[in-house]
Protein backbone atom coordinates (compact mmCIF):
# COMPACT_ATOMS: atom_id res chain seq x y z
CA UNK A 1 0.00 0.00 0.00
CA UNK A 2 1.36 3.33 -0.94
CA UNK A 3 1.43 6.05 1.58
CA UNK A 4 -0.51 9.33 1.63
CA UNK A 5 0.60 12.12 -0.29
CA UNK A 6 1.99 14.65 1.76
CA UNK A 7 -0.66 17.98 2.89
CA UNK A 8 1.40 20.16 0.77
CA UNK A 9 0.74 18.37 -2.64
CA UNK A 10 -2.82 17.63 -1.73
CA UNK A 11 -3.33 21.02 -2.33
CA UNK A 12 -0.91 22.10 -5.06
CA UNK A 13 -2.87 19.10 -6.84
CA UNK A 14 -5.78 20.23 -6.10
CA UNK A 15 -5.07 23.58 -7.52
CA UNK A 16 -3.44 22.38 -10.66
CA UNK A 17 -6.41 19.74 -11.50
CA UNK A 18 -9.43 22.47 -10.90
CA UNK A 19 -8.05 25.21 -11.88
CA UNK A 20 -7.49 24.72 -15.59
CA UNK A 21 -10.43 22.79 -15.94
CA UNK A 22 -12.67 25.91 -14.66
CA UNK A 23 -10.82 28.25 -16.71
CA UNK A 24 -11.24 26.16 -19.85
CA UNK A 25 -14.69 25.86 -18.95
CA UNK A 26 -15.56 29.44 -18.82
CA UNK A 27 -13.37 30.17 -21.39
CA UNK A 28 -16.13 27.97 -23.65
CA UNK A 29 -18.65 30.46 -22.41
CA UNK A 30 -16.59 33.87 -23.02
CA UNK A 31 -15.53 32.47 -26.80
CA UNK A 32 -19.13 31.91 -27.71
CA UNK A 33 -20.26 34.84 -26.17
CA UNK A 34 -17.26 36.90 -27.84
CA UNK A 35 -18.29 35.10 -31.16
CA UNK A 36 -21.36 36.75 -30.81
CA UNK A 37 -20.55 40.19 -29.19
CA UNK A 38 -21.78 39.96 -25.69
CA UNK A 39 -18.98 41.81 -23.67
CA UNK A 40 -17.86 40.63 -20.98
CA UNK A 41 -17.23 42.51 -17.39
CA UNK A 42 -14.97 40.05 -15.90
CA UNK A 43 -13.94 36.76 -15.74
CA UNK A 44 -12.60 34.48 -12.94
CA UNK A 45 -11.25 31.26 -11.95
CA UNK A 46 -12.44 31.35 -7.90
CA UNK A 47 -14.22 32.88 -6.49
CA UNK A 48 -13.97 36.14 -3.36
CA UNK A 49 -11.49 38.82 -2.65
CA UNK A 50 -9.24 39.29 -6.24
CA UNK A 51 -5.52 37.86 -5.83
CA UNK A 52 -4.32 39.15 -9.31
CA UNK A 53 -5.94 40.33 -12.32
CA UNK A 54 -5.52 42.56 -15.24
CA UNK A 55 -8.16 44.54 -17.96
CA UNK A 56 -8.08 43.77 -21.24
CA UNK A 57 -8.34 46.35 -24.16
CA UNK A 58 -12.11 45.40 -24.58
CA UNK A 59 -12.57 45.86 -20.91
CA UNK A 60 -13.29 42.59 -19.46
CA UNK A 61 -11.28 42.11 -16.14
CA UNK A 62 -9.66 38.95 -16.15
CA UNK A 63 -8.48 37.77 -12.41
CA UNK A 64 -7.63 35.10 -10.18
CA UNK A 65 -9.64 34.62 -6.79
CA UNK A 66 -8.25 33.05 -3.54
CA UNK A 67 -11.13 30.09 -3.37
CA UNK A 68 -10.62 27.59 -6.26
CA UNK A 69 -13.63 26.08 -5.97
CA UNK A 70 -15.16 27.46 -9.01
CA UNK A 71 -14.84 30.46 -11.51
CA UNK A 72 -17.38 32.72 -13.52
CA UNK A 73 -18.01 35.07 -16.86
CA UNK A 74 -19.94 38.06 -15.88
CA UNK A 75 -21.36 39.44 -19.18
CA UNK A 76 -22.53 43.39 -19.23
CA UNK A 77 -25.77 43.62 -17.33
CA UNK A 78 -25.70 40.19 -15.51
CA UNK A 79 -26.36 40.94 -12.03
CA UNK A 80 -27.81 37.86 -10.19
CA UNK A 81 -27.68 34.27 -11.49
CA UNK A 82 -30.86 34.25 -13.07
CA UNK A 83 -29.75 36.66 -16.29
CA UNK A 84 -33.20 38.55 -15.28
CA UNK A 85 -34.25 40.04 -18.43
CA UNK A 86 -35.94 42.92 -16.02
CA UNK A 87 -32.22 43.58 -15.14
CA UNK A 88 -31.75 45.49 -18.47
CA UNK A 89 -33.53 48.72 -17.21
CA UNK A 90 -30.43 49.58 -14.95
CA UNK A 91 -28.04 49.53 -17.90
CA UNK A 92 -27.06 52.92 -19.94
CA UNK A 93 -29.33 52.66 -23.40
CA UNK A 94 -26.42 52.50 -25.66
CA UNK A 95 -25.38 48.70 -23.47
CA UNK A 96 -28.94 47.47 -23.76
CA UNK A 97 -28.63 45.63 -27.09
CA UNK A 98 -25.49 44.13 -26.02
CA UNK A 99 -26.76 42.74 -22.97
CA UNK A 100 -26.51 38.80 -22.60
CA UNK A 101 -30.48 38.57 -21.53
CA UNK A 102 -30.91 41.37 -24.46
CA UNK A 103 -29.86 38.23 -27.13
CA UNK A 104 -32.26 35.61 -29.01
CA UNK A 105 -32.98 32.40 -26.46
CA UNK A 106 -30.67 30.25 -28.96
CA UNK A 107 -27.70 32.80 -28.69
CA UNK A 108 -28.14 32.52 -24.88
CA UNK A 109 -28.48 28.79 -24.69
CA UNK A 110 -25.33 28.23 -27.09
CA UNK A 111 -23.22 30.39 -24.51
CA UNK A 112 -24.73 28.45 -21.73
CA UNK A 113 -23.88 25.31 -23.48
CA UNK A 114 -20.06 25.96 -24.55
CA UNK A 115 -18.84 25.82 -21.13
CA UNK A 116 -19.58 22.33 -20.41
CA UNK A 117 -19.01 21.47 -23.73
CA UNK A 118 -15.33 22.73 -23.56
CA UNK A 119 -14.76 20.49 -20.95
CA UNK A 120 -15.62 17.68 -23.15
CA UNK A 121 -13.54 19.17 -25.78
CA UNK A 122 -10.71 19.14 -23.62
CA UNK A 123 -10.93 15.35 -22.44
CA UNK A 124 -11.63 14.39 -26.21
CA UNK A 125 -7.73 16.56 -26.62
CA UNK A 126 -5.97 14.78 -23.82
CA UNK A 127 -6.92 11.20 -25.03
CA UNK A 128 -6.32 12.31 -28.61
CA UNK A 129 -2.67 12.96 -27.43
CA UNK A 130 -2.73 9.78 -25.03
CA UNK A 131 -3.28 7.79 -27.90
CA UNK A 132 -0.75 9.42 -30.49
CA UNK A 133 1.40 9.14 -28.15
CA UNK A 134 0.59 5.57 -26.14
CA UNK A 135 -1.45 3.97 -28.28
CA UNK A 136 -5.24 3.03 -27.60
CA UNK A 137 -5.41 0.76 -24.62
CA UNK A 138 -7.02 -2.63 -25.63
CA UNK A 139 -7.70 -6.22 -24.47
CA UNK A 140 -9.70 -9.07 -26.65
CA UNK A 141 -12.87 -9.95 -24.70
CA UNK A 142 -11.31 -13.83 -24.83
CA UNK A 143 -12.02 -15.04 -21.08
CA UNK A 144 -8.68 -17.26 -20.97
CA UNK A 145 -9.06 -18.08 -17.45
CA UNK A 146 -11.92 -18.44 -14.60
CA UNK A 147 -11.14 -18.62 -10.73
CA UNK A 148 -12.69 -21.71 -9.09
CA UNK A 149 -15.63 -21.27 -7.41
CA UNK A 150 -16.22 -17.89 -8.70
CA UNK A 151 -19.79 -16.25 -10.21
CA UNK A 152 -18.47 -16.93 -13.62
CA UNK A 153 -17.32 -20.98 -12.81
CA UNK A 154 -20.68 -21.38 -11.42
CA UNK A 155 -22.55 -20.09 -14.30
CA UNK A 156 -20.29 -22.30 -16.77
CA UNK A 157 -18.33 -20.14 -18.41
CA UNK A 158 -15.20 -21.73 -19.45
CA UNK A 159 -11.59 -20.41 -20.57
CA UNK A 160 -11.57 -19.86 -24.46
CA UNK A 161 -15.54 -18.66 -24.23
CA UNK A 162 -15.37 -14.81 -26.02
CA UNK A 163 -18.21 -12.28 -24.18
CA UNK A 164 -20.41 -10.57 -26.88
CA UNK A 165 -22.51 -8.81 -25.02
CA UNK A 166 -23.76 -8.15 -21.41
CA UNK A 167 -27.60 -7.63 -20.73
CA UNK A 168 -27.57 -6.34 -24.37
CA UNK A 169 -24.71 -4.25 -23.44
CA UNK A 170 -21.84 -4.91 -26.24
CA UNK A 171 -18.59 -5.74 -25.52
CA UNK A 172 -15.68 -5.69 -27.77
CA UNK A 173 -13.02 -5.75 -25.55
CA UNK A 174 -11.90 -6.55 -22.03
CA UNK A 175 -12.66 -3.09 -20.39
CA UNK A 176 -15.96 -3.04 -22.15
CA UNK A 177 -16.49 -6.41 -19.57
CA UNK A 178 -15.24 -4.83 -16.99
CA UNK A 179 -16.35 -1.48 -16.39
CA UNK A 180 -19.93 -2.85 -16.72
CA UNK A 181 -19.05 -5.68 -14.09
CA UNK A 182 -17.62 -3.02 -11.59
CA UNK A 183 -20.19 -0.86 -11.69
CA UNK A 184 -22.91 -3.69 -10.65
CA UNK A 185 -22.01 -5.50 -7.66
CA UNK A 186 -24.86 -7.76 -6.83
CA UNK A 187 -27.15 -7.47 -9.89
CA UNK A 188 -28.41 -10.02 -12.31
CA UNK A 189 -27.23 -10.37 -15.88
CA UNK A 190 -27.19 -12.29 -18.93
CA UNK A 191 -23.81 -12.80 -20.84
CA UNK A 192 -23.68 -13.52 -23.98
CA UNK A 193 -20.50 -15.99 -25.56
CA UNK A 194 -19.20 -17.09 -28.18
CA UNK A 195 -18.06 -21.29 -27.97
CA UNK A 196 -17.25 -22.99 -30.96
CA UNK A 197 -18.69 -20.85 -33.01
CA UNK A 198 -21.91 -20.63 -31.21
CA UNK A 199 -23.22 -18.18 -29.36
CA UNK A 200 -25.03 -18.98 -25.71
CA UNK A 201 -26.92 -17.13 -22.94
CA UNK A 202 -25.70 -17.76 -19.64
CA UNK A 203 -27.67 -15.78 -17.00
CA UNK A 204 -25.59 -15.03 -13.08
CA UNK A 205 -25.47 -12.50 -10.93
CA UNK A 206 -22.73 -10.39 -10.37
CA UNK A 207 -20.82 -10.73 -7.46
CA UNK A 208 -19.87 -8.09 -5.17
CA UNK A 209 -16.20 -7.47 -3.40
CA UNK A 210 -14.89 -4.98 -1.56
CA UNK A 211 -11.59 -3.73 -2.53
CA UNK A 212 -8.96 -1.27 -1.81
CA UNK A 213 -6.61 0.65 -3.55
CA UNK A 214 -3.31 1.42 -3.37
CA UNK A 215 -3.53 4.35 -1.00
CA UNK A 216 -6.11 2.16 1.32
CA UNK A 217 -9.34 3.46 0.21
CA UNK A 218 -12.08 0.79 -0.23
CA UNK A 219 -14.70 0.14 -2.75
CA UNK A 220 -17.46 -2.20 -3.24
CA UNK A 221 -17.02 -3.98 -6.84
CA UNK A 222 -18.77 -6.14 -8.97
CA UNK A 223 -16.62 -9.00 -9.94
CA UNK A 224 -17.26 -12.36 -12.68
CA UNK A 225 -13.66 -14.05 -11.37
CA UNK A 226 -12.47 -14.10 -14.99
CA UNK A 227 -8.92 -13.41 -16.39
CA UNK A 228 -8.55 -11.74 -19.87
CA UNK A 229 -5.27 -11.78 -22.12
CA UNK A 230 -2.42 -8.84 -21.54
CA UNK A 231 -3.19 -5.71 -22.31
CA UNK A 232 -2.12 -4.06 -25.74
CA UNK A 233 -1.49 -0.67 -26.92
CA UNK A 234 -2.49 -0.52 -30.89
CA UNK A 235 -0.93 2.18 -32.88
CA UNK A 236 -3.87 3.69 -34.43
CA UNK A 237 -3.77 6.15 -37.89
CA UNK A 238 -3.96 9.77 -37.80
CA UNK A 239 -7.69 9.90 -38.74
CA UNK A 240 -8.85 7.12 -36.29
CA UNK A 241 -7.20 9.30 -32.85
CA UNK A 242 -10.05 11.78 -32.88
CA UNK A 243 -12.70 9.06 -33.47
CA UNK A 244 -11.14 6.80 -30.57
CA UNK A 245 -11.26 9.53 -28.03
CA UNK A 246 -14.54 10.67 -28.96
CA UNK A 247 -15.80 7.10 -28.61
CA UNK A 248 -13.55 6.62 -24.99
CA UNK A 249 -15.51 9.80 -23.68
CA UNK A 250 -18.81 8.95 -24.40
CA UNK A 251 -18.07 5.39 -22.49
CA UNK A 252 -16.69 7.24 -19.80
CA UNK A 253 -19.74 9.56 -19.98
CA UNK A 254 -22.37 6.57 -19.91
CA UNK A 255 -20.89 5.26 -17.02
CA UNK A 256 -20.87 8.68 -14.85
CA UNK A 257 -24.71 8.82 -15.60
CA UNK A 258 -25.04 5.17 -14.97
CA UNK A 259 -23.44 5.42 -11.52
CA UNK A 260 -25.77 8.63 -10.88
CA UNK A 261 -28.86 6.61 -11.72
CA UNK A 262 -27.83 3.98 -9.66
CA UNK A 263 -27.56 6.21 -6.46
CA UNK A 264 -30.71 8.09 -7.54
CA UNK A 265 -32.19 4.53 -7.38
CA UNK A 266 -30.79 3.13 -4.75
CA UNK A 267 -29.15 0.49 -5.74
CA UNK A 268 -25.68 1.94 -5.04
CA UNK A 269 -24.61 3.52 -1.39
CA UNK A 270 -24.61 7.45 -1.37
CA UNK A 271 -21.67 7.23 0.22
CA UNK A 272 -19.87 6.64 -3.00
CA UNK A 273 -20.43 10.33 -3.96
CA UNK A 274 -17.36 12.82 -3.25
CA UNK A 275 -16.94 16.29 -3.17
CA UNK A 276 -14.13 18.61 -2.75
CA UNK A 277 -11.94 17.18 -0.18
CA UNK A 278 -12.44 14.15 -2.34
CA UNK A 279 -11.25 15.35 -5.21
CA UNK A 280 -8.25 17.02 -4.09
CA UNK A 281 -7.22 14.00 -2.23
CA UNK A 282 -7.29 11.71 -5.50
CA UNK A 283 -5.96 14.73 -7.47
CA UNK A 284 -2.78 14.49 -4.91
CA UNK A 285 -2.69 10.54 -5.09
CA UNK A 286 -2.60 10.66 -8.95
CA UNK A 287 0.16 13.11 -8.64
CA UNK A 288 2.76 10.95 -6.70
CA UNK A 289 2.43 8.32 -9.58
CA UNK A 290 4.06 10.72 -11.96
CA UNK A 291 2.77 13.25 -14.74
CA UNK A 292 0.92 10.86 -16.99
CA UNK A 293 -1.64 9.44 -14.67
CA UNK A 294 -2.44 13.16 -13.24
CA UNK A 295 -3.27 14.18 -17.09
CA UNK A 296 -5.28 11.06 -17.50
CA UNK A 297 -7.10 12.20 -14.09
CA UNK A 298 -7.73 15.89 -15.70
CA UNK A 299 -9.03 14.51 -18.45
CA UNK A 300 -11.89 12.27 -16.16
CA UNK A 301 -12.35 15.42 -13.82
CA UNK A 302 -12.78 17.07 -17.27
CA UNK A 303 -15.83 15.00 -18.19
CA UNK A 304 -17.25 14.58 -14.78
CA UNK A 305 -17.27 18.97 -14.53
CA UNK A 306 -19.16 19.22 -17.99
CA UNK A 307 -21.53 16.23 -16.74
CA UNK A 308 -22.44 17.51 -13.64
CA UNK A 309 -22.72 21.28 -15.14
CA UNK A 310 -25.27 19.92 -17.64
CA UNK A 311 -27.87 18.70 -14.90
CA UNK A 312 -31.04 20.45 -14.97
CA UNK A 313 -30.29 22.00 -11.54
CA UNK A 314 -30.91 25.75 -11.47
CA UNK A 315 -27.41 27.87 -11.09
CA UNK A 316 -25.55 25.33 -12.77
CA UNK A 317 -25.64 25.63 -16.75
CA UNK A 318 -28.14 22.68 -17.11
CA UNK A 319 -30.42 24.58 -14.82
CA UNK A 320 -30.55 27.59 -17.47
CA UNK A 321 -30.51 25.19 -20.50
CA UNK A 322 -33.88 23.65 -19.07
CA UNK A 323 -35.39 27.32 -18.81
CA UNK A 324 -34.04 28.11 -22.37
CA UNK A 325 -35.82 25.21 -23.80
CA UNK A 326 -39.23 26.57 -21.82
CA UNK A 327 -38.58 29.76 -22.70
CA UNK A 328 -37.84 28.28 -26.82
CA UNK A 329 -41.36 26.51 -26.65
CA UNK A 330 -43.37 28.87 -24.91
CA UNK A 331 -42.33 32.01 -26.76
CA UNK A 332 -41.90 33.73 -23.87
CA UNK A 333 -39.59 33.60 -20.57
CA UNK A 334 -40.74 31.96 -17.21
CA UNK A 335 -42.00 34.66 -15.03
CA UNK A 336 -39.26 36.36 -12.97
CA UNK A 337 -40.93 35.06 -9.54
CA UNK A 338 -40.71 31.94 -10.73
CA UNK A 339 -37.27 31.92 -12.04
CA UNK A 340 -36.07 33.36 -8.67
CA UNK A 341 -37.45 30.52 -6.43
CA UNK A 342 -36.10 28.18 -8.85
CA UNK A 343 -32.38 29.81 -8.20
CA UNK A 344 -33.33 29.87 -4.74
CA UNK A 345 -34.38 25.98 -5.07
CA UNK A 346 -30.91 24.87 -6.70
CA UNK A 347 -28.59 26.96 -4.17
CA UNK A 348 -30.54 25.02 -1.32
CA UNK A 349 -29.63 21.85 -3.22
CA UNK A 350 -26.30 22.70 -4.20
CA UNK A 351 -25.69 23.32 -0.81
CA UNK A 352 -26.70 20.42 0.80
CA UNK A 353 -24.81 18.54 -1.72
CA UNK A 354 -21.62 20.08 -0.90
CA UNK A 355 -22.07 19.77 3.21
CA UNK A 356 -23.43 16.05 2.73
CA UNK A 357 -20.41 14.85 0.35
CA UNK A 358 -18.28 17.59 2.63
CA UNK A 359 -19.17 14.98 5.44
CA UNK A 360 -18.57 11.74 3.12
CA UNK A 361 -15.24 12.96 2.62
CA UNK A 362 -14.24 13.35 6.19
CA UNK A 363 -15.52 10.60 7.18
CA UNK A 364 -13.98 8.22 4.17
CA UNK A 365 -10.59 10.19 5.88
CA UNK A 366 -11.22 8.28 9.05
CA UNK A 367 -12.18 11.25 11.02
CA UNK A 368 -15.18 10.34 12.67
CA UNK A 369 -14.27 7.51 13.74
CA UNK A 370 -11.08 9.00 15.27
CA UNK A 371 -14.01 11.14 16.99
CA UNK A 372 -16.00 8.11 18.10
CA UNK A 373 -12.87 6.43 19.85
CA UNK A 374 -11.80 10.05 21.33
CA UNK A 375 -15.52 10.53 22.99
CA UNK A 376 -15.54 6.57 23.55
Amino acid sequence: MLPHPPFWLVVVAFICALGPLVFFHELGHYLVARWFKIPAESFSVGFGREILGWTDGQGTRWKVAWLPLGGYVKFVGDMSPASDPSELSHLPPEMRDKAFQARPVWQRFLVVLAGPAFNFILAIAIFTAFFAVAGMPRTDNLVVSVQTGSVADKAGIKPGDRIISISGRDTPSFEDISNYVIMRPAEAATMVVERQKQRIGIPLTIGAAEERDRFGQSFRVGRLGILGDARTYAKLRPVELVPAAVDYTVKITRSMMEGLWQIISGRRSVDDLGGPIKIAQIAGQQATLGALPFIQLLALFSINLGFINLLPVPLLDGGHLFFYTIEAIRRRPLSTRAVEWAFRGGLAVILALVLFTTINDLGSLGLWDRLQRLIG
